[in-house]
C-alpha cells in the first residue's frame, strides 16, 4: 500500500504477480479510502487477510498526513498478523512502473511536495536510484535534469522546468507490490517502514506561546 501521494494505492502479490489492485486519486481523503481499498483488494482475490504473509508500504518522501496513513495502517497489519511490514521509497515504486512500461534510463522521478517544490530523485536504471530522495523547487533542479526523461506528478505540474514529462503520473501499490516481491526473492534489503519526510510538517507549536494555568 502507499499513501505517500494523492493516490490511494493497494494491491496483493502472491510471490509471482499481483492478483488484485485498486487506486483512487484523492489527495483529502487517505484514510476514509484505504481500509475500503484493502476490502476491496481482498475480496477480489477471494482471500482473507489472515493470508498475507508480508506487507510492504511506501515511505515516501510525502506530505506529513497522507503518509502517516498508509504507514500506521501497515504497522497495524504487521502487529495484528505477526508478519514483517516492509518499506520502499514511493519514487522507487513510480521508476519500476516507468521501467514496466518501457522507459530505459537514466531518467528521474518527481512528486508533488507542494509549497511549489518537489520531491525528486535521479535513476540509472528502473531499479537503481542514483543518491538519496530531496526535495527542491522545480528551478533549482531544472539544469542538473536537463535533457532527461521525468517521471511523476511534479514533472506534469512543472513542464516549464521538465520539458520532457513522462507517465505515471503517480505511485500504484501493484508496482510497488511488484518491486517488493523482486527484493525479497532476491535477498535484498528493504527500508525500515518509517517515514521518509525530507523537511518538518506544518503543523508546529508556536514560539514564546502563553501557558495559562487554572488557579
Amino acid at each position: 500500500m502507499d499513501t505517500a501521494t494523492p493516490a490511494v494505492t493497494v494491491a496483493l502479490h502472491d510471490g509471482s504477480s499481483v492478483v488484485a489492485a485498486s487506486g483512487q486519486v484523492d489527495a483529502r481523503r487517505h484514510g476514509e479510502l484505504l481500509l475500503p481499498a484493502v476490502d476491496r483488494v481482498l475480496a477480489e482475490a477471494g482471500v482473507k487477510l489472515d493470508a498475507v504473509t508480508d506487507v510492504a508500504v511506501g515511505v515516501g518522501p510525502g506530505p506529513y498526513t497522507g503518509l502517516r496513513v498508509g504507514l500506521v495502517t501497515a504497522a497495524t497489519f504487521g502487529s495484528a498478523l505477526s508478519v514483517p511490514v516492509h518499506g520502499l521509497c514511493t519514487l522507487d515504486a513510480l521508476a519500476y512502473a516507468a521501467g514496466l512500461d518501457g522507459l530505459e534510463g537514466p531518467f528521474a522521478v518527481t512528486t508533488d511536495a507542494r509549497r511549489k517544490e518537489v520531491y525528486w530523485a535521479r535513476y540509472e536504471d528502473f531499479r537503481t536510484r542514483d543518491g538519496e530522495p530531496a526535495v527542491d523547487r522545480p528551478a533549482d533542479i531544472a539544469e542538473r535534469l536537463a535533457g532527461l526523461p521525468v517521471v511523476g506528478a511534479g514533472a506534469l505540474l512543472y513542464p516549464h522546468a521538465f520539458p520532457d514529462a513522462r507517465g505515471p503520473e503517480h505511485v500504484s501499490a501493484a508496482a510497488l507490490a511488484a518491486l517488493a516481491a523482486e527484493r525479497l526473492a532476491s535477498g535484498a534489503a528493504l527500508l525500515p517502514p518509517q517515514p521518509l519526510y525530507l523537511r518538518r510538517p506544518d503543523a508546529q507549536v508556536p514560539k514564546n506561546y502563553k501557558v495559562v494555568t487554572p488557579k
